[in-house]
């Protein structure tokens, strides 16, 4: 990838992340709403990666999740 496209992904993902940031801090949903739905949506995205690498990777190797979730 050259240094250009680089940059453009880096801008890309940091504006993002800042709209993703505004949005949470201007939803009209409480506190607990929010994190209810992100978990949600996390324990989606999880499984959807997992269908998605199931079978691939090396012989015997497993990917497991283990929490990293204790912010929410």
């Amino acid at each position: 990838m050259s240094k250009k496209s680089e940059q453009a992904l880096l801008a890309f993902l940091a504006g993002a992340a800042v709209a993703a940031g505004a949005a949470l801090l201007f939803t009209p949903k409480t506190g607990r709403e929010v994190r209810e739905k992100l978990g949600e949506a996390k324990d989606e995205a999880l499984d959807k990666l997992k269908q998605k690498m199931k079978g691939r990777g090396r012989k015997g190797e497993q990917m497991n999740y283990d929490g990293g979730d204790c912010w929410i």
